[in-house]
């Protein structure tokens, strides 16, 4: 690995908050594209940093990529409970795909949750068509937990998001 995974810097927010824009719209994983309300969620890296850790995978200075890892109870979890962690906004940079990046830093929230006191769980949340992502997961041991599945935008099916598991 060629690449490091370390806490982002708040230097790197805005950078980090565009790659992690740029890989949900490219990817077309916004229900309303450009105007869609949560880009401005996905750019606010120092809002995420406020209340998570926020990882960022660095090689040579450049950003490769980033992942938000919450402990249950913080303001950005939403399905993990009591003794869980949840990774959220996993992004990799495109010219950065295909490198293992994706999987390092799913496996660094890993790391962190072993390290955490009472965490027993990692969770996350996906959409139906991230499967590379699904790919990663699967490999890393995590299991889908179809009872966990929700919506953020009820009355919208298209985009039911798909919870994932990991038993520490």
């Amino acid at each position: 690995m060629d690449f490091v995974i370390r806490p982002a810097d708040p230097g790197e927010y805005d950078d980090l908050g565009e790659i992690t824009a740029e890989a949900y719209l490219d990817d077309g994983l916004l229900a309303f594209d450009e105007s869609d309300w949560y880009l401005g969620e996905l750019r606010d890296v120092a809002k995420r940093a406020a209340a998570a850790d926020v990882l960022a995978a660095v090689r040579d200075g450049a950003l490769l990529g980033g992942v938000t890892f919450a402990r249950s109870g913080g303001p950005m979890t939403d399905i993990a409970g009591p003794g869980e962690a949840e990774i959220r906004m996993l992004a990799v940079a495109p010219a950065a795909r295909g490198q293992g990046v994706g999987e390092a830093l799913v496996r660094a929230c890993v790391e962190r949750a072993r390290a955490t006191e009472g965490c027993v769980r990692v969770v996350l949340s996906t959409q139906r068509t991230m499967h590379t992502a699904h790919r990663i997961y699967t490999r890393l041991g995590f299991a889908r937990a179809p009872e966990r599945d929700w919506n953020p935008l009820p009355g919208r099916d298209d985009i039911t998001l798909l919870a994932y598991e990991l038993t520490l």
